[in-house]
């Protein structure tokens, strides 16, 4: 794995989801995140058919290829394979984090949402490079089953017993993302501030800023 795709050095993750961007296409918001210093894009439809997501994620692939920005597909380990996606992103409901590994192989980057210790624990064995943790804060309305916000207690938790980079997810904005920057966390996913933004090019700048710990 290059430096350039290391989970560790991500500050700003940026998910794209067709529900929240106000009618712009994967491709319109991953080109103005990536303008404003997204440091990752993941493609994100629960909705989609699987020939419509394939479509999406080859102009994404071709696009974050061009930009030299990791390219990570949610859920989907067929669609991030079919495409040479970067790696791929699962819950704790999708492919069990051991079996994603051996099919992605060594390789690619494996990412894995948890919310307590046994389950950071559990995905670090089983060949995670990164930890999606969260929610954090209480989203709007782009993840409706991700349960109760559980606040920065659960960054702090995790990052004490666990080696991995913390990518914590769920709410951030620029109001709060410093408070899970100051928590452990190695970078924040945005859906909803930086896609339902009127400009999303000058929101992911400002909290890529933040992240980085450059401005407020």
């Amino acid at each position: 794995m290059t430096d350039r795709i290391s989970p560790g050095l991500w500050r700003l993750h940026v998910l794209t989801d067709r529900k929240a961007s106000r009618g712009r296409s994967h491709l319109q918001v991953a080109q103005a995140a990536i303008a404003g210093g997204a440091d990752v894009i993941q493609l994100r439809d629960k909705d989609a058919s699987s020939g419509g997501l394939y479509r999406e994620a080859l102009q994404l692939r071709t696009l974050t290829r061009e930009a030299k920005v990791p390219f990570i597909v949610n859920d989907r380990l067929d669609i991030a394979l079919a495409v040479d996606a970067d790696g791929v992103h699962v819950g704790q409901s999708d492919l069990p984090a051991s079996v994603a590994r051996k099919i992605l192989g060594p390789g690619k980057i494996l990412g894995v949402s948890v919310v307590t210790v046994e389950e950071a624990l559990r995905a670090e064995k089983d060949g995670a490079d990164y930890l999606g943790v969260g929610p954090v804060f209480e989203a709007r309305g782009t993840k409706p089953d991700t349960g109760e916000p559980m606040g920065v207690d659960c960054i702090t938790r995790i990052r004490r017993h666990c080696r991995l980079p913390i990518v914590a997810i769920g709410g951030i904005n620029a109001d709060n993302a410093r408070k899970v920057r100051d928590a452990g966390a190695d970078a924040a996913a945005v859906i909803s501030a930086i896609v339902s933004a009127d400009d999303i090019e000058q929101a992911a700048s400002r909290l890529k800023r933040i992240l980085e710990g450059t401005g407020q």
